[in-house]
């Protein structure tokens, strides 16, 4: 595929029984001290038994930066802004299940912002991220599939633009499918740039047709544009062959997205932003890095 420029923007390795987020310089956000910054980590903690935590606060957790150790302001459940892109075509037969199933993941992504728009109005939203709970629920509810082609690229674009307008450090896109990209045509290569540097994690949940099976001869498997987005920016890919699994994947989403926490740390004044190490004063327990910004 040619065009498509994605940078990561950090790994993940384990060191002495700590996360180590590799992080570029940079990206701090404002704090009220003149004579410091602060920093958000995004992370999940993992007991013993495998289970997410999220009964945790500020003297749980052990961030050092660069080697030295920061203090940590805040810790509170993610509650950064979404929009959750649904396919609207008149073709499918699957835009009930996906309503069904897209409302009940917002109600159990926590509080924060949510928007929504459709494939075939890239650049609308039916409801903004600055509307109740209540409207985006009734606004899901009132959609009917509408003429024209699926936008996919156009409206990813325009979702990662309006969420970067948000200043939010961190952010996400949640699409709801059942149309590939097939990521070795031509595509709107322009857009792709815009995506990356938004920040935005790409989330897809895509229905497709069963595999062929090996009575009935055997099919390419078509690359996708849209799995190629999620692995880019460290999203959640899953695919699906029946419309009544939409809501079982939107389910799973919605867990790993609703344990998810933030961590606000305090860079000194004079101290350059460094690799980042963060553990967890818990015995057992283990910290998962998603990324620092």
């Amino acid at each position: 595929m040619r065009g498509v420029s994605v940078s990561i923007t950090f790994r993940l390795a384990f060191c002495f029984g700590l996360v180590v987020l590799f992080a570029p310089a940079g990206g701090a956000i404002s704090h009220q001290s003149p004579a410091a910054t602060g920093r958000l980590l995004l992370a999940t903690v993992i007991d013993t038994s495998g289970k997410t935590q999220v009964d945790v606060g500020v003297d749980d957790f052990v961030i050092r930066e660069g080697g030295d150790e920061r203090e940590v302001l805040d810790v509170h459940v993610a509650d950064y802004p979404m929009v959750v892109l649904i396919d609207d075509g008149p073709e499918s037969t699957d835009l009930g299940p996906i309503k069904a199933a897209v409302a009940r993941f917002i109600t159990r992504v926590g509080e924060r912002p949510v928007a929504v728009a459709t494939l075939s109005s890239p650049t609308q939203f039916i409801a903004a991220l600055e509307d109740s709970r209540e409207d985006v629920l009734a606004r899901i509810s009132a959609m009917a599939a509408k003429p024209g082609p699926a936008e996919t690229l156009p409206a990813v674009a325009h979702a990662a633009r309006e969420l970067q307008d948000t200043g939010s450090p961190f952010s996400a896109i949640v699409i709801v499918t059942g149309r590939a990209i097939d990521a070795r045509i031509p595509v709107e290569g322009d857009l792709l740039p815009s995506i990356a540097e938004s920040g935005a994690t790409v989330h897809v949940v895509e229905s497709r047709q069963p595999p062929a099976t090996a009575t009935s001869g055997a099919t390419e498997d078509v690359p996708d544009l849209l799995k190629v987005l999620s692995d880019q920016t460290h999203g959640q890919y899953t695919t699906i062959f029946t419309p009544a699994s939409y809501g079982a994947a939107l389910d799973r989403l919605a867990d790993k997205l609703s344990v998810e926490l933030m961590i606000q740390y305090l860079v000194p004044a004079g101290e350059a932003n460094g690799d980042v190490q963060v553990g967890v004063r818990r015995p057992g327990s283990r910290v998962v890095g998603l990324g620092v910004k």
